[in-house]
């Protein structure tokens, strides 16, 4: 995946004409070789062919990310969530993190909340970019210490690309913070800057030889950011 991440995007335009029944059966195999980042959290995937909401985008397929309601299941979705966009770029398919859009049903059957959803089909624009091409923080901005990971964290996705995160690399450990978001902005954007740092965990565990995640009792402080866990 190291490839991957250093030449995906997100698409945009999308062929509206649904994928082959074949290529939908190996995405929805996938779907079920994905690691959770906290494996207590219950959650579901499911595709669909419409969602709605602001700014949504016209694609065949979606994806529809549903979780049960506590701490870190925001994050957890992130870090899934990305792993399909992932599979999905390698396989020359196009991918979009929607924000604000959901399906019909905010609820499944059994009552897990839409968190956020993913456009997915054959692209109607390129697929890739050159490494030279991404838009995003130095990595001075977002990260202090030295550890090879911090570079597929800072290529990661966010939402309108505001990387609200913060990493401290510490002796083959990395501290994940994500930043205090105003309350009077409302919840929604703390939660999708909770996917967000889920997401750049993601990228982190792609370049990590055996990933590990957890709380350290004693990992740093940093003004403005919640600490969040600890990679190895």
């Amino acid at each position: 995946m190291k490839e991957i991440i250093r030449k995906r995007k997100s698409v945009r335009k999308y062929e509206q004409a649904p994928l082959d029944g074949a290529v939908l059966e190996k995405i929805t195999a996938q779907l079920a070789n994905l690691k959770p980042l906290d494996p207590s959290i219950k959650y579901e995937i499911e595709i669909v062919t419409k969602t709605k909401g602001m700014f949504n985008i016209k694609a065949p397929h979606y994806l529809v990310f549903r979780s049960e309601e506590k701490e870190g299941a925001c994050e957890n979705i992130g870090f899934i969530g990305q792993q399909m966009d992932l599979f999905l770029s390698e396989n020359e398919l196009g991918t979009c993190w929607l924000g604000v859009s959901k399906p019909d049903e905010k609820k499944s059957a059994s009552g897990l909340s839409c968190l956020i959803c993913m456009s997915f089909g054959l692209p109607d624009e390129p697929v890739y970019r050159s490494y030279q091409q991404f838009k995003r923080k130095e990595l001075g901005a977002i990260s202090q210490g030295s550890d090879p990971r911090l570079e597929a964290a800072r290529l990661a996705p966010s939402g309108m690309n505001a990387q609200n995160w913060y990493f401290i690399a510490d002796q083959g450990s990395i501290h994940c913070y994500r930043k205090k978001v105003n309350p009077l902005l409302g919840f929604w954007l703390n939660d999708l800057a909770r996917i967000d740092l889920g997401i750049a965990i993601c990228h982190i565990a792609e370049e990590s030889e055996d990933f590990k995640f957890a709380v350290q009792a004693d990992a740093p402080k940093k003004n403005g950011y919640v600490y969040f866990g600890t990679a190895r």
